[in-house]
């Protein structure tokens, strides 16, 4: 018998139909990938077998865990097979952690709850090492550490009593090339190791393809196509299979690149952070974020800047944008500066805009789309004469309809939403535009669509910008240069695909080596 086999699952939640018919099976020590779009129906199978289904939910068929149909089981039994026999890490561990509780009391308290007679402080330590955290102290808390260890945190909570299944919720999504590497040959080593089967849950295949032996396809809360792995990448059977691979590996198309004078001068910036004294009398030490940066930014260039979490993207990005003064250096927009003896210079700032990661949360969901995306005309505190015109020209820009002024956000899926925060950047016509990990949350198919509409855009209105993302596939579709930035360091730059061709730079090799890319097929 399979370790989890799940026969013929149907799930509706008051009424509406989440699953219908799903069936898949994982093996001991198997990995085994379930892939598809948001609203698929991914995540729902998991909390199914997990039990973790929200009030007013109906299910029909068997999930089977190690011989138990876990749909039969009472709450009683199904806490105390969670966290023993199944283990779950779920896509953001700073949710996912307490952050009152240090490290090593939440890793315990697993222990504590499923094996009492376990010596729990020495279990901790043995997980935390096992995960790679062995120089981090359990007396820690979640917020000392970085992205990459809070996830290996909540896997050693995960694997803590040893369980014969894991199920991981994409939880490399937010991390960086290099951290989701390490995440993923971690998962794949705990489950060969232990001969624990491992149901890794994403939207993309890129992630997947190297590591699981069969893939799971979903749409629409069905299953639409398996298999074994190599079999899916070579001949994909279903169309929305096709369509997902096509959307892995699509390649957005840039109008030429074209020799303009720089618009975004960056000359020898230093940014220095002073941390807390470590002694009643020792002086305050420093850290260097950003050290001696140096690039221009030519009007019409589309410029990408990559690194790891931690390397200095973001303080740069905020110097850039006048948010942050510098110590030293100098940020030139059009020949302007960006600050001035310290102070802002905001009719240089007035000319720059961000596009973030979620645009959910940078809207307010109280205000129509019509009052989102003006408010930057609000900021400048001079609304146009044709206010209307504007807004109806700036939503047909991104795509969408006139009509969707009177929306408010929630009414749009995440694709939308990002078209809408586009258009917001927009409709004041800025010199600049930074695009902060636009589109490291978004389903594949719905990242090609952007990706291919900022191409559009760049056609229509020649825009130039800094594009920050962590992944690389969607740097190289979408810039003409590149930055790579290591320890507050400029370390490499250049056309992109010379850099992505022939690296110079160790760490820009590294970068590259461990970017996960969907093997290509005759079909996809």
């Amino acid at each position: 018998m399979s370790l989890l086999e799940i026969n013929k699952l149907s799930l509706s939640i008051h009424g509406t139909p989440i699953l219908q018919d799903v069936s898949l099976r994982v093996e001991p020590g198997e990995v085994v990938a379930v892939t598809g779009e948001s609203g698929s129906g991914k995540s729902m199978t998991a909390l199914a077998i997990m039990q973790l289904l929200p009030d007013g939910s109906e299910t029909r068929g068997e999930v089977i865990l190690d011989g138990d149909d876990v749909t039969r089981l009472s709450e009683a039994r199904m806490c105390a097979l969670r966290g023993d026999r199944v283990g779950m890490v779920f896509q953001e561990p700073m949710t996912a952690l307490n952050p009152v509780q240090t490290i090593g009391a939440q890793v315990a308290e697993t222990v504590h709850l499923h094996r009492p007679d376990m010596d729990a402080t020495a279990r901790t330590a043995d997980v935390l090492a096992r995960v790679g955290l062995e120089g981090i102290s359990p007396r820690r808390y979640p917020h000392e550490l970085s992205g990459g260890q809070r996830q290996r945190v909540v896997i050693a909570i995960a694997i803590a009593c040893g369980p014969k299944l894991l199920i991981a919720d994409e939880p490399t999504t937010a991390l960086d090339v290099t951290t989701q590497a390490q995440i993923l040959d971690l998962l794949v080593d705990l489950a060969r190791e232990d001969g624990m089967g491992l149901l890794m849950i994403t939207h993309d295949l890129a992630v997947v393809a190297q590591m699981a032996q069969r893939i799971t396809v979903m749409q629409h809360g069905r299953v639409v196509e398996a298999g074994e792995t190599v079999a899916l990448l070579n001949a994909p059977q279903h169309p929305y299979t096709k369509a997902l691979f096509a959307a892995s590996a699509h390649q957005a198309t840039l109008p030429d690149p074209v020799e303009n004078a720089p618009l975004l001068r960056v000359r020898n910036v230093i940014r220095d952070y002073t941390l807390p004294r470590t002694g009643l009398f020792t002086d305050p030490g420093s850290f260097r974020a950003v050290d001696l940066v140096s690039f221009d930014i030519p009007r019409g260039g589309r410029v990408g800047l990559v690194g790891e979490s931690g390397c200095g993207k973001s303080t740069l990005t905020r110097a850039i944008l006048g948010l942050e003064p510098v110590q030293s250096g100098d940020i030139l927009l059009d020949g302007m500066p960006v600050y001035s003896h310290g102070t802002p210079n905001l009719d240089v700032r007035r000319k720059m805009q961000v596009v973030f990661q979620d645009p959910y949360g940078s809207f307010n969901p109280r205000h129509r789309v019509a009052r989102l995306i003006t408010e930057p005309f609000h900021l400048l505190q001079r609304p146009p004469a044709d206010r209307d015109a504007r807004i109806a020209e700036a939503l047909q820009a991104v795509g969408l309809s006139p009509d969707d002024a009177q929306k408010y956000p929630h009414q749009f899926s995440g694709g939308q939403r990002q078209r809408l925060a586009i258009a917001r950047a927009l409709i004041i016509r800025p010199e600049l535009i930074v695009f902060d990990e636009a589109v490291s949350a978004l389903d594949v198919s719905v990242r090609a669509q952007i990706l291919d509409l900022i191409a559009e855009l760049c056609r229509e209105y020649d825009l130039t910008y800094l594009f920050i993302s962590h992944d690389l596939s969607v740097v190289r579709s979408i810039t003409d240069r590149v930055l790579v930035m290591q320890n507050g360091k400029i370390v490499e730059q250049g056309a992109t695909e010379d850099v992505f061709n022939n690296p110079q730079h160790p760490y820009t090799q590294t970068l590259i080596d461990a970017a996960p890319v969907l093997p290509r097929t005759g079909t996809a």
